[in-house]
């Protein structure tokens, strides 16, 4: 008759401790390198992660709010050469300016010989994108007040990228509808984000009431960072109709 061989004790091998205690050994080794790979694996996912973050923020931003830009540009140049009628008897002459139009260009030569940049109603992220904004209750170009705007300094097109480099005396101009606009630098500071006081109508003095134009220009400092703001001021120095021709130093860029 057949047996059938079972688990009985008695058949099985002795006991070695050494063995055992080298299995252990293995086990813990290979559990160790198991784990260091996780975790290296894990080090080159961030990396990757961390890779393509910087790519979309120094690269990408950058394409699509240049595209927007020059996009913008093209628009604000065709509303230019529609010919404006003269206001309706009985009808208010003010335009309203809606969050978002781009009503205006810059022109700053001391950041390039070909800088142009749209002006952009409201101070919001969004617009931000598109090239330099007007903050909406401040006075608007020409005007007596203060006329704040602000642009990026890194990403999203960086159009003030170098507004450091501006210098007392040095000249911003405005394009509007109607209007040759010319700005003079007259101020340069470095102030905390919370110094909103150099958006005041008259910077510096709350409540009191503007008799002069003045310009106000923000951006973060330093460049890659934000926990100060670059703060360039200016007066206004010169308003021609947009009938008798651009400004010499920018003749070339209309």
């Amino acid at each position: 008759m057949t047996q059938v061989v079972g688990s009985d004790s008695s058949t099985m091998p002795p006991s070695d401790p050494a063995a055992s205690r080298r299995a252990l050994r293995q086990d813990r080794a290979e559990r160790a390198r198991t784990a260091a790979r996780s975790i290296g694996e894990g080090f080159i996912t961030m990396g990757v992660v961390l890779l393509l973050f910087c790519t979309y923020q120094l690269f990408w931003t950058n394409v699509s709010s240049d595209n927007q830009t020059t996009a913008e540009i093209s628009q604000i140049k065709q509303a230019f050469i529609i010919p404006v009628g003269p206001p309706v008897s009985g009808q208010p002459t003010t335009t309203t300016i809606a969050d978002g139009q781009g009503y205006g260009l810059i022109y700053i030569p001391r950041l390039g010989s070909d800088w142009v940049k749209p002006l952009v109603q409201g101070a919001s992220l969004t617009n931000l994108k598109k090239g330099i904004v007007h903050y909406a209750t401040n006075a608007q170009p020409g005007e007596i007040g203060n006329f704040a705007v602000a642009g990026h300094r890194a990403t999203n097109g960086e159009p003030f990228r170098n507004l450091d480099q501006m210098r007392i005396g040095d000249s911003v101009y405005l394009q509007t509808s109607d209007s040759w606009i010319t700005y003079k630098v007259s101020r340069i500071i470095i102030v905390k984000p919370t110094d909103t006081w150099v958006l005041d109508p008259v910077p510096g003095k709350p409540g009191v009431v503007p008799t002069t134009a003045t310009l106000t220009m923000t951006t973060c400092n330093p460049r890659w960072a934000s926990y100060q703001r670059l703060i360039v001021f200016g007066y206004l120095a010169d308003k021609t109709p947009k009938a008798l021709g651009p400004p010499p130093a920018i003749a070339s860029l209309v």
